[in-house]
C-alpha cells in the first residue's frame, strides 16, 4: 500500500520544523522522560517517511500540514495492519499522532485534530502475570549474599518485590533517596513525578548489607564515569542500567529453575496483587505503584477474582458436577 504525497509549491515550513517545535515541547514543558521522548520521535518519524518518502537522492517532497485529514491516518493505520504491526503497536502510534495534532490545535496552527475521528484498535484484554509468593521468596533468596555483586542484586530483587517500582524507577534512584530510619524511599516516575515509598525490614536489611559494601564498587570506577549518587552501581563502579537489571534478573530465574518466567515487570504485578489479596486498599496500591489513573490499577482486582475462581474451582464440594 503506497501513500500519495501532498505536494505543497512554496511551503516553508517543513513537517520536520513541525516535529522539533513538538519535541521541544515534550521535553521542556511537559517534562518527558528521554525515553517518552524517543518513542514518540520515533513515531512520527515513521508517519512522516509514510506521508514523504525520500526519493534515491534523500531528498523530500514536503507535505501541507494542514491537508492531513483523517483519512490519511486511517490509510496510514491500514498501512501498518498490512504490515502486520501488533495492535499496542498501532495503538501507540495512533496516541502519538493525537498528542501531536493536539499541539499543533493548541499552537494554533491547526483548526481541529484529526487523529481524534480515528478509532484505536481494540486491544485484547490479557490479565498480568502474577507469581506465588512461595516463588518470589524462592527467588528472591537465590544471589549469593557471600560476594559483593550477590549483596547488591539481593538489594535490588528485595526492593523491586518491597516497592513495586518500575525498574528505571530503581535504576534512577540515588544515595539521597534513601531512609532507612524511616524505611522509606524517593522515587522518581513518569513525568518525573516524585513518591515516597516504604519498604520493609527484609529489604532494608538487603539494603544496608548492600550499602556497606557500595564503596568497593564506587572505588572501580574512573574518576569521569564515577557517580557517587547512584545506589546501584554495576562491576565496574558506574550506575547500573536497566538492560543490565533485567539481565541479573534472567540470570537468577535459571539459577533457580523456576516452573515459570520471572521479569521485573511481573515483580510489579506481583506486589499490587498480593497486597490486594492481602486486603490492601486499591488507592493505597495505586500510590504505591505511582499509577496516574485508578482504573490502571483496577485490573488487578480481575487477577484477585480469577485466582479466587481458580481456588475455588479446586476446593469447594460444589463447585462442579459429578462425572
Amino acid at each position: 500500500m503506497e501513500a500519495t504525497p501532498f505536494l505543497t509549491a512554496g511551503l516553508t515550513l517543513s513537517m520536520q520544523h513541525y516535529i522539533d517545535r513538538f519535541a521541544d515541547y515534550l521535553k521542556y514543558q511537559r517534562n518527558a522522560s528521554a525515553h517518552t521522548l524517543r518513542n514518540y520521535l520515533s513515531d512520527l518519524e515513521q508517519f512522516y517517511e509514510y506521508l514523504c518518502p525520500k526519493d534515491s537522492a534523500g531528498n523530500r517532497s514536503e507535505i501541507d500540514i494542514q491537508q492531513i485529514d483523517h483519512i490519511t491516518i486511517r490509510e496510514y493505520m491500514a498501512k501498518l495492519y498490512h504490515d502486520s504491526r501488533k495492535k499496542s503497536s498501532i495503538a501507540r502510534k495512533l496516541a502519538t499522532l493525537r498528542t501531536f495534532f493536539k499541539f499543533l490545535c493548541r499552537e494554533q496552527l491547526l483548526e481541529s485534530n484529526p487523529a481524534r475521528l480515528v478509532s484505536s484498535p481494540r486491544q485484547e484484554k490479557r490479565l498480568p502475570k502474577v507469581i506465588s509468593i512461595d516463588d518470589v521468596v524462592h527467588f528472591i533468596e537465590t544471589p549469593d549474599t557471600e560476594t559483593v555483586l550477590g549483596k547488591r542484586d539481593r538489594a535490588i530483587i528485595e526492593l523491586l518485590y518491597a516497592t513495586g517500582c518500575r525498574v528505571s524507577e530503581l535504576a534512577g534512584m540515588n544515595v539521597v533517596d534513601i531512609d532507612l530510619k524511616n524505611q522509606t524511599i524517593r522515587v522518581r516516575g513518569k513525568g518525573r513525578k516524585e513518591r515516597f515509598v516504604p519498604f520493609g525490614s527484609k529489604a532494608k536489611d538487603a539494603l544496608s548489607a548492600y550499602l556497606l559494601e557500595r564503596n568497593s564498587l564506587l572505588a572501580e570506577a574512573p574518576d569521569h564515569k564515577r557517580d557517587a549518587n547512584a545506589v546501584f552501581l554495576n562491576y565496574q563502579g558506574t550506575r547500573i542500567t536497566t538492560r543490565s537489571i533485567g539481565r541479573l534478573i534472567e540470570k537468577y530465574v535459571k539459577e533457580c529453575a523456576l516452573a515459570q518466567n520471572i521479569s521485573p515487570h511481573s515483580l510489579r504485578h506481583s506486589v499490587a496483587t498480593h497486597l490486594l489479596s492481602a486486603g490492601a486498599d486499591l488507592r493505597a496500591i495505586q500510590e504505591l505503584l505511582g499509577h496516574a489513573r485508578l482504573s490502571t490499577t483496577q485490573i488487578y482486582t480481575h487477577v484477585s477474582i480469577e485466582q479466587l475462581m481458580q481456588v475455588y474451582d479446586k476446593a469447594h464440594p460444589r463447585a462442579k458436577s459429578a462425572d
